[in-house]
């Protein structure tokens, strides 16, 4: 089994090589000590979520919340290309928390909360803003369970206009439909540049919506002959870019 990551602070691994002792503490010092229960001479990886990694060691364990990691290498990974962004419609309950984790795990770089016209789940107030921060501490933990160290971001959401205006933006832009004449399968993709995925609520993406991003240079694709629920349908696209853009090879 590969080594357990824990998140650490922006910036805070400038600076670290191999030979420094890291102190880890707080609520990820308290995870690795008293939920984990790693010990001295354990395997340890510590990230900024940015894409540097520091592997190591742990050296020594100081009471429930505190371990010092002996790093041994640090490693950081370049930028993905192409990167993939999904745009994610609300889906209903937890159902949006399952598609974060599942992207996540998959290698998606960018989540997108999109409040489309026939969400039945619209994101207002402190309801939208609490909603708005269970999706970002899921990819969180996502992103340390798969053993990340780009952790992928998860945007503000958006309206239709402000998608829109993200799919002109893009090297290749794509919106998931049923009724798409073109597989994803067969798509020609760019080698670089940002491959942006719109997948639409329980309800359908609507035609005024449909419309709108044709125009702005996303045009339907259909994934197969059946029809995935909007909590799945952006990870099993994104599974398929990967392996096309060799991002899985």
């Amino acid at each position: 089994m590969t080594a357990p990551v824990f998140l650490v602070e922006e910036d805070s691994l400038t600076g670290v090589f191999p030979g420094t002792v890291f102190p880890l503490g707080g609520s990820e010092g308290r995870h690795a000590v008293s939920v984990r229960r790693l010990r001295v001479g354990e395997e340890i990886v510590l990230t900024d979520g940015d894409g540097t990694g520091a592997f190591g060691t742990v050296a020594a364990v100081e009471g429930k919340d505190h371990l010092e990691v002996a790093v041994t290498s640090v490693r950081s990974e370049p930028l993905p290309q192409p990167r993939i962004t999904v745009v994610q419609a609300l889906p209903k309950g937890d159902r949006g928390e399952l598609a974060v984790e599942t992207m996540t795990e998959t290698g998606v770089d960018v989540i997108v909360p999109w409040s489309a016209s026939r969400c039945v789940t619209q994101w207002k107030g402190e309801r939208g803003l609490k909603s708005l921060g269970k999706w970002r501490a899921t990819a969180r933990e996502a992103g340390k369970q798969s053993r990340r160290l780009r952790f992928p971001s998860v945007a503000d959401p958006m309206t239709t206009r402000q998608v829109a205006t993200l799919l002109a933006d893009a090297a290749f832009a794509a919106v998931l439909h049923e009724e798409g004449s073109t597989p994803l399968a067969t798509a020609e993709l760019p080698p670089t540049g940002d491959i942006v995925l719109v997948v639409g609520p329980e309800g359908g993406v609507s035609p005024e919506e449909l419309a709108a991003f044709g125009e702005a240079g996303a045009h339907p694709y259909r994934l197969g002959p059946s029809v995935l629920r909007t909590s799945t349908a952006g990870t099993a696209a994104a599974a398929l870019l990967l392996g096309r853009t060799g991002r899985w090879g």
